[in-house]
């Protein structure tokens, strides 16, 4: 699944996108609120890690101008910012969560996991059909109540597509979930992947809808 990191420290971004790519995530890397907002406009991100504290537009002004648009991207505020009315005034203006720096990676992660998972209308790890099923926490997928490991690329097709089972997502949809900037993309690389996918979990797991895209049946 792809993220969007808004830090201005180079370093801390560098070193906290590899963690985030380490653990299975797309990363794309911005520095200023200028291109926070280019970047949400054209991408379509599983969530955004935003730091306040930006040069020019602040990450304030970021996440107002997301949410007066319509933009429902899930955000997960990084700051330094420790006071009470900071924390009150950034949750209204629409995040999602909050979090202090410095914290460890691990509830990083799950605080990800939560806010994807809301994004997705579950309160628990497990979204999909009765038959197909992602497990958020893990990274798994469930075949009829049987456990399957994923790559990374799988897990953000899969999640796609699970998000409202029966919905068609076409190709330039799959492509913009599963990879990020700086990833070079075949034109087949989409059918590869799902090709994949369907002998790992039955022919009729993925569906093709000619000319359209491709959706998973719900139950």
């Amino acid at each position: 699944m792809r993220v969007l990191l808004v830090e201005d420290d180079d370093m801390i971004r560098r070193s906290l996108g590899a963690a985030l790519e380490a653990a299975g995530w797309s990363v794309d890397g911005v520095r200023d609120g200028e291109l926070a907002q280019s970047a949400l406009a054209d991408g379509d991100y599983a969530c955004m890690l935003l730091d306040l504290g930006l040069p020019g537009r602040d990450g304030t002004e970021v996440l107002r101008r997301a949410r007066e648009r319509g933009d429902a991207t899930p955000v997960l505020v990084l700051t330094a910012r420790d006071g009470l009315d900071e924390r009150i005034r950034t949750l209204d203006l629409g995040a999602d969560d909050y979090l202090l720096k410095p914290f460890q990676f691990s509830e990083l992660l799950a605080r990800m996991r939560a806010v994807v998972r809301r994004r997705s209308g579950s309160a628990h790890s497990l979204i999909g059909t009765a038959a197909l099923q992602l497990d958020l926490t893990t990274r798994e997928v469930l075949v009829n109540g049987v456990r399957e490991a994923l790559t990374a690329r799988e897990f953000a097709l899969l999640h796609a597509l699970l998000e409202r089972p029966g919905a068609i997502l076409s190709r330039e949809q799959l492509e913009s979930r599963i990879y990020g900037w700086g990833e070079e993309v075949t034109s087949n690389a989409v059918d590869v992947l799902i090709h994949g996918m369907r002998r790992k979990l039955g022919a009729e797991a993925i569906r093709n809808v000619r000319g359209l895209g491709w959706r998973v049946v719900p139950a």
